[in-house]
């Protein structure tokens, strides 16, 4: 008894399917890819933009290695001058030379920054988004070298005789540890310094209203005092709200131009 097996046949392809079949997977891919293009194109104008922004940070601070030594003279005037400072590792002089050169370099090149910032979100907006956003350059490297001004009469006057005499003993103080402290500080108040600025800028796009605002002010009281400890060298009161009130006064300001924004916007 013979017992039989059905073997499905295999139908041979000729040349002329093979070569179907690739066209069509070929047409397939380039459609694919032709759709994500654009995400290319955007990721691709991105890294310029920042390779051009890190660019003008890099020249602006070889510069300002032309005057740092100055710079690090007159940020040790509140401790009675250089002579004040005890060094304490080989490297540690060089190490705040060139934190204090950096600083120095993002603010000469904050126009440089936001320009680049802001070119690269002005291809999606409206003709008239984009005359705010521009006029926003100037005000934004403004506002930023403003709130560096004022932690540096305001702010550090009052941090630094807090901290060096504290319980009555005398304080050696390390340049690392000392320009960390006011670099740091400085340019974090810089930056929340453009809060009213960005926030008007988002309102004048209805991305964000003063009600909404006015109504979170509960956890941005929180945020800011999460920030606040976090830039902050030390968790006493005195210097968290040293350091709190320009943010709480920034945050109400942000309020107002909000209100200004939405009041006037077309």
């Amino acid at each position: 008894m013979s017992i039989k097996v059905n073997v499905p046949k295999i139908h041979k392809r000729s040349w002329g399917d093979l070569f179907e079949a690739f066209g069509r997977a070929h047409h397939k891919a380039s459609s694919q890819l032709e759709t994500s293009m654009p995400l290319f194109r955007h990721l691709e104008e991105l890294r310029r933009r920042v390779f051009i922004a890190f660019g003008a940070v890099i020249i602006t601070t070889v510069i300002s290695l032309v005057f740092t030594d100055n710079l690090i003279a007159f940020f040790a005037v509140p401790l009675g001058g250089k002579d004040a400072l005890v060094s304490i590792e080989i490297t540690e002089n060089m190490a705040i030379y060139m934190r204090v050169a950096l600083l120095s370099g993002v603010i000469l090149a904050m126009p440089v920054v936001f320009y680049q910032m802001i070119a690269f979100i002005m291809p999606g907006l409206k003709s008239r988004e984009r005359l705010w956003l521009l006029a926003g350059v100037p005000m934004a490297s403004i506002l930023f070298i403003v709130g560096v001004i004022f932690t540096w009469f305001v702010l550090i006057p009052a941090a630094i005789p807090f901290l060096i005499n504290f319980l009555g003993i005398k304080t050696q103080v390390r340049p690392a540890n000392y320009f960390t402290f006011i670099t740091q500080l400085m340019f974090w108040i810089g930056i929340f310094f453009e809060m009213p600025l960005v926030t008007f800028l988002l309102a004048k796009m209805r991305m964000v209203t003063a009600r909404q605002l006015t109504n979170g002010w509960r956890y941005a009281l929180v945020g800011i005092a999460m920030v606040a400890g976090g830039i902050t060298p030390t968790i006493d009161p005195v210097n968290m709200a040293l350091v709190m009130l320009p943010l709480i006064l920034l945050y109400g300001l942000s309020i107002f131009s909000a209100l200004i924004a939405g009041r006037y916007a077309s």
